[in-house]
């Protein structure tokens, strides 16, 4: 299984940006779909983000559209996730996660991922 530890997680005030890494102790490249998810306190862990291989194959939730971008190093085996104008209601913990090979809609739905980092704090201060 594979093995992911995510890292740049901290505090920032609203507007402000951060970047998030996953790294993978695999190969990735067409191998797995990694994901970001997220859970704030009291609330259901839900999808963020999602790329499949390629950067064409990337999927956002509505709520991060236009804000946040994930990219892919397959040389690394690392998948970031960049946030700008970072809002209060952004503050959760953040997790990587790694499924199977696949596109589309799914890649934000939980129950898809198999394999999932230790996750990241992120906090956003208005």
């Amino acid at each position: 299984q594979v093995q992911l530890v995510e890292s740049g997680g901290g505090s920032v005030q609203a507007g402000g940006s951060l970047r998030l890494s996953c790294a993978a102790s695999e190969s990735i490249y067409r191998q797995y779909c990694l994901g970001w998810f997220r859970q704030a306190p009291g609330k259901e862990r839900e999808g963020v983000a999602a790329i499949y291989s390629e950067p064409y194959n990337a999927y956002y939730a509505d709520s991060v559209k236009g804000r946040f971008t994930i990219l892919i190093d397959n040389a690394k085996n690392t998948v970031y996730l960049e946030m700008n104008s970072l809002k209060p209601e952004d503050t959760a913990m953040y997790y990587c996660a790694a499924g199977p090979p696949m596109t589309g809609s799914q890649t934000l739905a939980r129950a898809r991922y198999n394999s999932w980092g230790q996750g990241t704090q992120v906090t956003v201060s208005s």
